[in-house]
């Protein structure tokens, strides 16, 4: 994605600097869990989850469409420039696909979806790490830390780059927002069966996560 061109360097010294800790990682940690083969991480970035997949037995392999992006993931894993709605993966290769605060960069989710049914073996585990869709999007100012104002907008569904602050990634690059039963019925539609879920943040989650399988 070429927006992301733009903030590669942005994104890797500054942006994951200033994080206290990975919003996702906890989510991904549960509900990966321990295992082994190729785990597939669809919207890689720069690769900071590839040591997590690593730790819990799986080999990381990345792909994301940012050349910027991937500049810095390759240090970290093994890494394909791909788009994730058309992934260059045999069907029912791989044993894990997970895709960690990445859905709302991807217009084409749904697609990207049927895509992970199509590559995952029988049985072979997904896992969606997201931003939440209730309580994070344009509609949503989480400016004070003891509360999360949500207005009008979460059941409209668009692609918006209005954010309560300018020190993160929806201001300069912009992000879609699904309602829950749009998202949630997308890995239905794709074929995938839904096994849990989790919720992560305070004081009102920042994630959900779910985790799948294929049929």
């Amino acid at each position: 994605m070429a927006a992301y061109d733009e903030i590669a360097d942005w994104y890797e010294e500054e942006f994951l600097r200033a994080q206290p800790v990975n919003p996702g990682a906890e989510a991904l940690r549960g509900l990966l869990g321990h295992g082994s083969g190729v785990c597939l991480e669809l919207g890689c970035g720069t690769g900071v989850h590839a040591d997590l997949v690593r730790e819990l037995g799986w080999t990381p392999v990345g792909v994301d469409l940012s050349s910027g992006m991937l500049r810095h993931a390759r240090a970290r894993l093994p890494t394909a420039q791909a788009d994730a709605a058309r992934l260059p993966v045999r069907d029912r290769s791989v044993a894990a696909v997970v895709a960690v605060l990445v859905h709302t960069d991807m217009p084409a989710y749904f697609a990207v979806l049927r895509e992970v049914a199509r590559v995952l073996r029988p049985g072979g585990v997904f896992v969606h790490v997201g931003v939440h869709p209730c309580f994070c999007g344009g509609f949503a100012d989480r400016g004070d830390p003891a509360a999360v104002v949500v207005r009008p907008g979460y059941l409209d569904g668009h692609w918006t780059k209005e954010s309560w602050t300018d020190q993160g990634i929806r201001d300069k690059v912009g992000a879609t927002h699904w309602p829950l039963p749009e998202l949630l019925n997308g890995f239905l539609d794709a074929g995938l069966t839904l096994d849990r879920f989790a919720e992560t943040g305070a004081p009102l989650p920042i994630v959900l996560a779910a985790r799948a399988h294929a049929r």
